[in-house]
């Protein structure tokens, strides 16, 4: 094989009023043609933005120091201008991005968007596009692309966008792609799809790749090779297979170790690849559901159903009166579902996306309404009418950096809720910011920082503390460790099973990591087209299902083996 890409002595530095951030420390490897790199290693270990530094995108106070050598094809890309690195991004060297809507404009149709990625690089008539739009969202399984591809980002899933994103990183067929954390809001059947998309592309055209992931399963199934970065340095690198297998570094073997895989279910997790979050002193953080009786039925929820409809403005209006326009289109979300979880349970909902299963959650914690049905917790409606009945339910989201806003410090954020509810004065709000910011692992002294300033994985645990510093006795947790490595991830899965045994909290764990449900969960709800198809203990689910779709999800879980 010929060397596509050759790295040398690369160092990516931010220099900041306080100092400089070494985030890239002198970092060498190279790529042959048609190769496969796993790149991996925890938030803020500077794998990111190694990708970031191959295809140009190091805004300022970041630069790539003198010294360092990047050549890609023979050509050295150090040093190029701006109109240079815009004719190699997107057509040579492409990048999918953690966060799909650092690729998608959410006032653009996906047509438009595609199309765009398209023109930049070559002439196409309008027929061509549209051809070449279908055929790209069809190709990473986007149901019905005819029709989406007319459609914005906002009417698509979290995993639906991050779909699109890839489709259009793959649209010219690039010589090397960049994948950074593609599969993390991914269901792992599609996940499983868009491996073995990537996989025939790396096959077919020779392209090479590399998949930076802190899911160290997915890359042992797609990669070559691997290479392991901890704070701006590689650590160890090699076939994946020896590196998995017998790891020679410490930080790697603490890395498999914090797999919910290696521990049986129910257990504590390894998580000594980074700062442990400490002892968790359930009188200090509080909570209302200690000392609660037990109750088989705490959260109740019976007959749901979920319709979602477009408003129909003055025009449709007009011409449904006249004959001449349809209705909006309506989407059921979720369709006659009931299900009961016992206080201090942690039920775990599972499901691809666009299975209902987000809906479901936003409903238990009073965010939407539905269209039918009734939501009780502790005999209590969560909901009067259109309005939220109190702060029991609270809810972690899939995105973080949607939920906390860019214009407040994380103290602010997390600090907002209690103060407006009584749980704690400004005079004592620090203190109390400070417990909930170190029982999920996350420096307090940082607090006076904004979220852009964080990686994804410190930017969820700002989401999970801001929810727990609420005190709830119900935590719906939509896709709560998705973004996060896998020793962050095992601590995080640590902090809600010590905060269930220690605080007497019930969860509502949605996610498509089902090695992550499995290890947590006591009892596993499926879903399917907005309707519950499965219902068992996670033993049950997991060992002998009942449903082939649910022996589908379980058969797609990327395994290190």
């Amino acid at each position: 094989m010929t060397r596509l890409l050759e790295v040398r002595d690369l160092r990516t530095w931010f220099h900041t009023d306080r100092g400089i951030v070494k985030s890239v420390d002198g970092i060498s490897f190279s790529l042959e043609r048609g190769e496969i790199m796993g790149l991996v290693g925890e938030s803020g270990s500077g794998k990111s933005i190694t990708g970031f530094s191959l295809i140009g995108l190091i805004d300022k106070p970041g630069r790539i120091e003198g010294g360092s050598s990047i050549r890609f094809d023979g050509r050295e890309l150090v040093g190029l201008d701006e109109r240079a690195q815009r004719a190699i991004r997107g057509k040579d060297i492409s990048m999918v991005f953690q966060d799909p809507m650092m690729t998608l404009n959410p006032v653009v149709r996906i047509i438009d968007q595609i199309g765009m990625a398209i023109r930049a690089h070559e002439a196409a008539s309008d027929a061509e596009v549209r051809r070449r739009a279908v055929d790209a969202l069809a190709r990473v399984r986007i149901v019905d692309p005819e029709r989406k591809v007319d459609q914005y980002p906002h009417e698509f899933s979290g995993g639906m966008r991050q779909r699109v994103a890839i489709a259009i990183a793959l649209l010219h067929r690039p010589r090397l792609v960049i994948a950074d954390e593609p599969t993390t809001a991914l269901d792992v059947s599609v996940q499983a799809e868009i491996l073995k998309v990537v996989k025939a592309l790396v096959s077919e055209m020779g392209t090479s790749l590399i998949w930076i992931s802190h899911d160290l399963a997915t890359v042992s199934s797609i990669a070559d090779k691997i290479t392991v970065m901890r704070r701006g340095k590689i650590v160890e690198a090699g076939p994946v297979r020896a590196v998995l297998d017998a790891p020679r570094h410490a930080y790697t073997q603490a890395l498999l170790d914090a797999l919910p895989s290696r521990s049986k279910p129910g257990e504590l997790l390894a998580s000594g690849a980074t700062e442990a979050a400490g002892p968790l002193d359930p009188m200090a953080l509080g909570g209302t559901a200690l000392g609660a009786p037990a109750d088989p039925q705490f959260i109740r929820m019976e007959g749901i159903d979920k319709v979602f409809a477009r408003p129909a403005g003055v025009l449709r209006r007009l011409g449904m009166r006249l004959g001449l326009a349809s209705e909006p289109a309506q989407v059921h979300a979720v369709k006659s579902a009931s299900l009961s979880v016992a206080r201090g349970e942690i039920l775990g909902l599972v499901g691809e996306s666009g299975s209902g299963k987000s809906t479901l959650g936003r409903i238990l914690c009073g965010i939407i309404a539905p269209s039918a049905g009734t939501v009780s917790v502790g005999g209590q409606p969560v909901m009067e009418g259109e309005r939220k009945f109190n702060t029991r339910v609270q809810m972690i989201f899939q995105d973080p950096f949607a939920s906390l806003d860019p214009r407040r410090t994380i103290f602010q954020s997390v600090a907002e809720g209690p103060i407006a509810h009584g749980l704690c004065t400004r005079g004592n709000a620090r203190a109390y910011v400070d417990r909930w910011l170190r029982a999920v692992a996350f420096d307090p002294s940082l607090s006076g920082r904004y979220p852009h300033q964080f990686s994804g994985g410190q930017r969820q645990r700002i989401a999970i503390a801001r929810a727990l510093a609420m005190q709830p006795e119900v935590i719906v947790c939509d896709e709560p460790v998705a973004s996060l490595d896998v020793s962050i991830q095992a601590q995080v899965i640590n902090l809600l099973m010590e905060l269930r045994r220690q605080l007497n909290l019930t969860l509502l764990f949605i996610s498509h990591d089902l090695s992550v449900v499995h290890h947590l969960c006591d009892r596993v709800v499926v879903m399917r087209h907005g309707e519950i198809i499965e219902t068992g203990s996670a033993s049950e689910i997991f060992n002998a299902p009942k449903q082939p779709y649910t022996r589908m999800l379980l058969d797609a879980i990327p395994r290190l083996a």
